[in-house]
């Protein structure tokens, strides 16, 4: 058996040093636990980012995994296959769009909205050539691929990567006076944005935004691109976060969650008079839409919807922000919680600069609970979504007894 302590240090010697893991290693997980090595039992508060909504090794997910893998993995899209037709059709009864796109990961699917979006702008909307430009909000996160970093303003994610993509506009996020001016320039295809910046600390937007960002796109004649790969599947109490608001985007990109964290899948969903831009041998995938990730993902959403995995996330993130706002007021080291359903946040009170959440949850990992800071002074709290009120309960003293041990060591 593998050690904790070997494990991290084949890590160190021969992986890319592109992440900074929290010093525990992960051997086995079930539903809103995983164990390392040693045997020591943990609860996760993190999903994986989200993209084990309905918890570790869900065992119907897991059969279905197994027997597709036994029948039919990979064909490419050089053939038909009885899966992807089926799935295609899940998707489109489930979500309402015309056509679904599959690829693999989230910054895949972001990228194909990307080429979509100016597709369908320079043949329906008859932009200059070339000069399609996509409005995106500061402080987002989409991914790190070229394009992707090149509309991103987080230092890390850009120096020493240049030259960058031209072709995008960045606004500040929840802004929509902003944002309609921007959508009056020449030239403007869309505007891509997350419904939550998950990445950027879960930052809620006013409520009404998303209603004024799909009516200004209306209006400009641009199209709305809503990031749902964190955001979505059940996360923030709806199957889609965008449906807190009844607002329906042009194009919405999902991932994480879509296969339970069994496989990576991800998909992008429009209107024929969006898809039908793309023809063959445009854009496609090997591994998009292969018969292993149709089958899982089918199985992965019924889950979401046989378990009400929304109704769970709403009421149990209720809970969560009352018990946390409750905490604010017994100590001076958090200053701010917020967040939507089971996506939620912390803001310590302390600079951005410093390690102060970094430490706090070495300690919470130190009692049982694995959470990842973001931006230096944020905690991101997003557990699976099977996980049930008692065990809500136990992490929420779990976290109120650590930032009150941390705070009266730092006295």
């Amino acid at each position: 058996m593998t050690t904790t302590e070997q494990a991290i240090s084949l890590e160190e010697q021969f992986g890319a040093h592109n992440y900074h893991p929290l010093p525990v290693v992960l051997s086995k997980g079930e539903g809103v636990h995983v164990w390392d090595p040693e045997g020591n039992r943990y609860y996760d508060f993190l999903s994986a980012y989200s993209a084990v909504n309905q918890g570790h090794c869900h065992p119907r997910i897991i059969t279905t995994l197994k027997e597709q893998a036994e029948k039919l993995t990979l064909v490419s899209r050089a053939f038909y296959s009885d899966q992807l037709g089926a799935y295609e059709k899940y998707m489109h009864d489930l979500f309402g769009y015309d056509k679904l796109l599959p690829m693999n990961t989230g910054a895949e699917g972001v990228e194909t909205a990307i080429k979509l979006c100016r597709k369908w702008a320079y043949e329906k909307k008859n932009l200059t050539p070339e000069k399609a430009t996509i409005i995106v909000a500061k402080g987002n996160f989409h991914g790190r691929t070229t394009s992707i970093i090149s509309f991103s303003n987080d230092p890390a994610a850009r120096k020493n990567f240049g030259p960058y993509t031209p072709g995008f506009l960045s606004i500040p996020y929840d802004d929509p006076e902003t944002l309609e001016m921007a959508l009056q320039k020449e030239d403007v295809a869309g505007f891509l944005v997350e419904p939550i910046q998950g990445e950027a600390g879960v930052k809620v937007p006013s409520e009404g935004y998303l209603t004024e960002v799909s009516a200004l796109c209306e209006k400009y004649d641009a199209l709305f691109i809503a990031d749902e790969i964190q955001t979505g599947i059940a996360r923030t109490g709806e199957m889609l976060c965008v449906d807190h608001e009844g607002v329906r985007p042009d194009i919405v990109i999902l991932g994480k969650a879509l296969s339970g964290g069994a496989y990576p899948v991800s998909a992008v969903l429009a209107d024929n008079e969006i898809m039908g831009c793309l023809r063959p041998g445009e854009h496609g995938s090997t591994y998009g839409g292969n018969p292993l990730a149709c089958a899982v993902t089918m199985e992965a959403l019924e889950v979401v919807r046989d378990e009400d995995l929304a109704g769970s996330a709403t009421r149990l993130g209720k809970i969560f922000r009352e018990e946390m706002e409750k905490l604010i007021d017994q100590t001076e080291l958090v200053k701010l919680v917020r967040g939507k359903g089971l996506l939620n946040a912390i803001v310590i009170n302390d600079s951005e600069e410093s390690d102060t959440a970094w430490n706090i949850c070495l300690k919470l990992k130190e009692n049982g609970l694995l959470a990842k800071p973001t931006h230096g002074n944020i905690i991101r709290f997003a557990p699976p979504l099977v996980m049930t009120e008692k065990q809500l309960r136990d992490c929420i003293a779990i976290i109120s007894r650590t930032i009150r041990e941390y705070e009266s060591v730092k006295v």
